[in-house]
């Protein structure tokens, strides 16, 4: 896949299972408590996890002032927004629709990369970007038909939106940093600061305690948690930003599967469909942006 080596691959494809399953963990967990509740404490628990591991393996605090930086804009931006705004639309919407439109980061980071003339993307990547949005259509037409649900998908829209806008200004930011699960750790501190007021102000306090939101929430804390995000980290690091976003293009996929597979969410021909093109889609874009890479 875009020339990586076996590892690289694999670490890839763990890495979108996991990323995918978060959706449909998030949305066992939502079903049974508020939102930011569950999310900031995920965080504290996530993020004293890997900050302690991380001291074990003799990482530290010490990073320059850009960095830190850079820890806050990404925990801010990733952690309380994506993460924050994803969680309270799967109060209303299905985790494969939240997993899919978040799989449209590459596009969406294309897109705002040629409307900023950051970078123009070739005919390759232009049809790739014309897919993903025509996937998505197809998507919406059956999905968005209450308020509710409109209202989840415009959540989930502007949690990509900030993504993509972390994703354009740190780029490869932390590709260098030999403290990579101490900043996993500290940015997930920086959620946990930022969403614990916002649930003391607008929420009650009230969780609907069963096994399966114990194991979810266990599940959350590990695997996105910590493990998934360490992966991305490590990834990035090993073969660079861009490499690594071509594993997105399985995350329709698998967000749906799994969805399907656990939350019994049903699947239609049209959204077969739909999951086709919008992987097709994020794949031209990762060809195109690689291509002009290699010819620079």
């Amino acid at each position: 896949m875009l020339s990586m080596d076996v590892k690289s691959i694999f670490m890839g494809i763990l890495f979108s299972v996991i990323w995918s399953s978060a959706f449909t963990s998030a949305r066992i967990l939502v079903s049974s408590a508020p939102p930011f509740l569950v999310l900031s404490l995920r965080f504290m628990i996530s993020g004293l996890l890997a900050i302690a591991i991380a001291k074990l393996l003799g990482q530290n605090f010490n990073l320059s002032k850009q960095e830190w930086v850079g820890v806050l804009i990404f925990g801010f931006c990733q952690n309380v927004l994506n993460l924050g705004l994803n969680f309270v639309a799967l109060q209303w919407i299905d985790a494969s629709m939240a997993a899919i439109i978040a799989s449209m980061l590459p596009l969406v980071v294309a897109a705002i990369s040629w409307i900023l003339l950051i970078e123009k993307p070739g005919i390759i990547g232009v049809l790739g970007l014309l897919a993903g949005m025509v996937g998505v259509l197809l998507i919406m037409i059956d999905r968005t038909g209450d308020q509710t649900k409109l209202l989840g998908f415009l959540l989930c829209s502007v949690a990509l939106l900030a993504l993509a806008g972390a994703t354009l200004l740190l780029g490869n930011f932390f590709r260098s940093n030999k403290n990579i699960l101490m900043i996993v750790g500290l940015q997930m501190l920086v959620g946990f600061i930022f969403l614990l007021p916002l649930t003391i102000l607008f929420e009650k306090w009230l969780i609907n305690w069963s096994m399966i939101f114990i194991l979810s929430f266990i599940y959350q804390i590990l695997m996105p948690g910590v493990l998934g995000t360490l992966i991305w980290f490590l990834l990035v690091k090993r073969i660079g930003a861009t490499k690594s976003a071509a594993f997105h293009f399985l995350n329709p996929f698998f967000g749906v599967m799994i969805a399907a597979a656990i939350l019994a969410e049903k699947i239609s021909l049209k959204d077969g469909i739909a999951v086709v093109i919008i992987m097709l889609g994020i794949l031209a874009v990762q060809i195109s942006h690689r291509k002009r890479e290699i010819q620079q």
